[in-house]
């Protein structure tokens, strides 16, 4: 049986490639109003920024070191820095250059990032449905070959029955032809009939 064909909507398709995009421009505004806020040139605000984006950078080190690190958390403590540092960044620039700037490094770092785990995703996808396409003709076939071999054995079945019929009817129609005598069909070597009792046990 064919599975259903879904069709994604196109916005499905694209939000996930519009995430970092959508990502770094939210720490941007969100920097840029906390700018506004009280935060240019506030030397405690940079300080605190500075420490905390240098402190998920280490515990994304962390999570990487060793055999057993886990990439996900990593992946994820980096991306933490760096949203962190732009939003230090951002907070405590008095113009929109640097900001600016920041946001598509950090834009552009998170989509050279992403890429890689679209990439191993897409290979992964592609791998599967190759299984699952091969699983599917290996089926087909197994069901294609059965199928021939039950019309096959129906076949001959039919043929068999259809002889046996022919059989019959020619053996009806020769006995009720006048002369007949089975003896002699004996004597030609064809294999002896039974004989019909013609009379009824009282």
């Amino acid at each position: 049986m064919n599975d259903p064909i879904v069709a994604r909507h196109w916005l499905a398709v694209i939000a996930p490639k519009a995430g970092p995009a959508l990502a770094t421009s939210t720490v941007l505004i969100l920097a840029r109003i906390w700018n506004a806020n009280g935060a240019e040139h506030s030397v405690g605000n940079a300080a605190l920024m500075t420490v905390l984006a240098t402190g998920a950078a280490a515990a994304g080190a962390c999570a990487s070191v060793g055999r057993s690190g886990d990439s996900t958390i990593a992946g994820t403590a980096f991306a933490a820095s760096g949203g962190l540092a732009l939003a230090g960044v951002a907070g405590y620039a008095d113009g929109l250059s640097l900001p600016l700037l920041m946001w598509v490094l950090a834009t552009a770092i998170a989509y050279g990032l992403a890429a890689r785990y679209w990439r191993t995703d897409r290979r992964e996808s592609v791998a599967y449905e190759r299984r699952t396409i091969e699983r599917r003709e290996d089926h087909a076939h197994v069901e294609r070959v059965e199928a021939l071999r039950a019309g096959a054995q129906i076949e001959v079945a039919r043929s068999g029955a259809a002889y046996a019929e022919s059989l019959a009817t020619a053996l009806i129609t020769r006995a009720a032809l006048p002369g007949f005598d089975p003896v002699e069909l004996t004597r030609a070597g064809l294999p002896e009939l039974p004989a019909i009792n013609t009379t009824k046990e009282n």
